[in-house]
């Protein structure tokens, strides 16, 4: 199959005219300028980008990655039809013998590439900021338990608050087994955050958000993170950062960006009362909080985005440039897991891409060589 189109995603990350030859699930031949022969499909409109990469979700339509197997296929095709083609599972705090067991379901569909891995948001975060995770459940890291986790050979992430006692030992074991150390959900400060990236740690987890902001005198974490280099995780929905502030990173950091979902069961849903990691949350006007047991609003409980949604927000409401956007939904978070074979359409790749309109939404997503979703959630959308 031979597909060209006027703006596409070149792999340095730049819009050109580009087209592909695809052949046995995988990108055999790519170029930009005229395509070598008549294509199959030409995308005269929009943009012709690589399959979406989110590294940090939770759930959706309906579902979250704590319900097994059935749960996590329901989530994963929510997504797939927004033009997320590779995801990680992340699992929100929880006791070590029920991470092991959801670890272990979750396994199955990272063995068959359904899912690139699990990511464990906790439990081993600041009591202080545990936002929308069971403060009951958090606990000190310690590295026998984390090597136990680790050992089950799914996990590709770990967020850790590096304050803790045990912490930087945990951060250097997750390291060491080849899975990415995430700043996240802390009190840390600024020495004890450069601690962390000296044991091991590479990225910040939802930057800005359950962690302390930029001060001029107690500087935090966010500095650290940035002038270390690490990846910075940024969810672009309008509720957890101002645009200004996500158009600040993209400028400070423009090659460590990389957007996040960060979504609940509810993506892909609408308002509803929901959980999230055994806690109740309501989602309205498209925001998720906690619900307290008398009804009272409490703290962000992820989001309702899909990566195409965080992509829309990013270039419609930030400013970000478009090429620059989606460099953060694809290449970017391939690289910040170490998936060689997707995130850019590079020859060898898997044959992962996303249609998009002038207006940035999704009108044709491809996985493996397949098309599967015109956006809509229907299949087979006969492009």
């Amino acid at each position: 199959m031979l597909i060209s189109a006027e703006r596409g995603l070149t792999p340095d990350g730049r819009l050109e005219p580009l087209w592909l030859r695809i052949q046995d699930g995988r990108i055999a031949e790519s170029g930009t300028g005229t395509p070598p022969g008549p294509a199959d499909l030409h995308h005269s409109h929009g943009v012709l980008s690589p399959g979406f990469v989110d590294v940090h979700c939770h759930g959706g339509g309906g579902a979250d990655f704590t319900q097994g197997a059935e749960g996590a296929r329901t989530v994963r095709s929510t997504h797939l039809a927004q033009g997320t083609t590779t995801m990680l599972a992340s699992l929100v705090s929880a006791p070590q013998d029920v991470l092991l067991e959801q670890i272990k379901e979750l396994k199955p569909l990272v063995d068959s590439g359904e899912l690139a891995g699990v990511h464990l948001e906790g439990p081993w975060l600041a009591p202080g900021r545990s936002g929308a995770h069971d403060p009951e459940v958090l606990t000190n890291p310690e590295t026998a338990a984390a090597e136990q986790l680790l050992g089950q050979g799914a996990i590709r992430m770990v967020t850790i608050a590096p304050e803790l006692p045990g912490a930087l030992e945990t951060i250097s074991a997750v390291s060491s087994a080849g899975a990415v150390a995430a700043v996240g959900h802390t009190d840390a400060d600024y020495r004890q955050t450069q601690d962390a990236l000296a044991a091991g740690a590479t990225a910040g987890t939802h930057l800005f958000n359950a962690m302390a902001g930029l001060h001029h005198r107690e500087p935090g974490p966010i500095p650290a993170l940035l002038e270390a280099g690490a990846w910075l995780e940024l969810i672009a929905d309008g509720v957890h950062l101002h645009p200004a502030v996500l158009d600040m990173v993209f400028t400070t950091a423009p090659e460590k960006t990389v957007l996040v979902s960060d979504a609940m069961a509810a993506s892909g849903i609408g308002d509803g009362d929901y959980t999230l990691g055994g806690l109740e949350v309501r989602v309205a006007d498209g925001e998720a909080r906690l619900r307290g047991p008398d009804g009272a609003v409490g703290a962000i409980a992820g989001s309702t985005l899909s990566l195409s949604a965080a992509l829309r927000h990013s270039v419609l409401e930030a400013g970000v440039p478009t090429a620059q956007a989606l460099q953060a939904a694809t290449a970017h978070p391939a690289r910040m897991i170490g998936l060689s074979d997707t995130g850019a359409l590079s020859p060898g790749n898997r044959a992962d891409l996303v249609l998009l309109n002038d207006q940035l939404l999704v009108e044709g997503v491809m996985r493996a060589g397949q098309w599967v979703s015109d956006g809509q959630g229907n299949t087979d959308p006969g492009l």
